[in-house]
């Protein structure tokens, strides 16, 4: 379809009175110029100037102003072009004549109906095609802006587990055995959150599948992951700073609340408080935090990164008491 088509095609929309009332104009101007061409053409032409009046109408009006200038053009037809001349008499000839025009007329405005109707639907495509790639490509830049900042978190954990090995030389294989399983984590976080459908699940379901994640990864099987979650949305950056916070908080639990116990649970609760903030809290069935653990980090280089996480969502991380196991984080939406 033309460009000029496809403006008139917004220009004038179906059943709207500029689109009848260019019907009407049409059948006046096929009319008219029917009338001046009455003396110089020969019998048996009633039709030839109403023919592409109907057919520019329904092209660039649509179906219903094509109908009434079809109707218009042939009762002016009819009445003034058909013998018996200046009536709606009704012969054999008349009636054979006035057939060929309501079959032709309905022929061409059924395919013009047609073209405008597929010309639509390619519009409204291409609409949502642009409206796709132009999504596609703002996510696309925000995960490479995200997989640029996850390896500077990378980078800063291993400086850590460099001053622990600096600090305790001895514990160098159990200090690099912690940032292998941490990058596997981040890994397998970064498979989930780069799914093009991640931010379109719901939140619930998402957590939910983490936390399975996060379990099948340390091999915890005999452990449940329970999670509650309100109906939040996030975006990509938010989110994945949520997820490793999150994942720092139930690895902790894992790797202390179920130490000589084959099974247990961990909670992960996340809503919207009286306030307008939303508050995260992890939970285990286990002992509870120990007394060295009431500060910022508590002694943990995953409860110091939990921390440092925290802060980057402008938010409060609220360790548990001794005796308590459940973490909160205090943000803004």
């Amino acid at each position: 379809m033309s460009r000029t088509g496809v403006f008139f095609l917004r220009a004038l929309p179906p059943g709207s009175w500029r689109g009848h009332g260019l019907a009407g104009l049409a059948f006046l101007a096929a009319l008219a110029l029917r009338w001046g061409l009455d003396g110089s053409l020969p019998p048996g032409f009633p039709y030839l100037t109403f023919f592409p009046a109907v057919i520019l109408t329904s092209f660039i009006a649509g179906t219903g102003p094509g109908v009434l200038c079809a109707g218009l053009c042939g009762l002016a037809a009819w009445y003034w072009f058909i013998p018996p001349y200046d009536s709606f008499g009704l012969t054999g000839n008349t009636a054979l004549a006035l057939g060929f025009y309501v079959f032709i007329v309905g022929v061409d405005i059924a395919i013009i109906h047609a073209m405008r109707r597929a010309g639509a639907r390619l519009a409204a495509e291409r609409e949502l095609s642009a409206a796709l790639a132009e999504r596609q490509r703002t996510l696309f830049a925000e995960l490479q802006h995200r997989a640029a900042n996850n390896l500077a978190f990378i980078g800063a954990l291993l400086a850590l587990n460099r001053e622990q090995v600096a600090a305790d030389p001895a514990a160098a294989p159990a200090v690099f055995d912690e940032a292998v399983r941490r990058l596997e984590v981040i890994g397998r976080l970064h498979r989930l959150l780069h799914d093009p459908a991640a931010l379109d699940r719901p939140l619930e379901e998402y957590l939910r599948t983490l936390c399975a994640d996060l379990l099948d990864a340390a091999g915890a099987g005999g452990i449940a992951c329970r999670v509650e979650a309100a109906d939040i949305r996030f975006d990509l950056g938010r989110l994945t700073t949520l997820s490793l916070l999150l994942t720092e908080l139930i690895t902790n639990s894992l790797k202390h609340a179920f130490r000589g116990r084959s099974g247990g649970l961990v909670a992960v609760t996340l809503g919207r408080l009286p306030s307008g903030r939303l508050e995260l809290t992890v939970s285990d069935d286990g002992p509870g935090m120990p007394a060295r653990g009431t500060g910022p980090g508590g002694g943990s280089l995953g409860l110091v990164i939990a921390d440092a996480l925290a802060r980057q969502l402008q938010g409060e991380l609220i360790l548990p008491a001794p005796g308590d196991s459940t973490t909160r984080l205090l943000f803004d939406p």
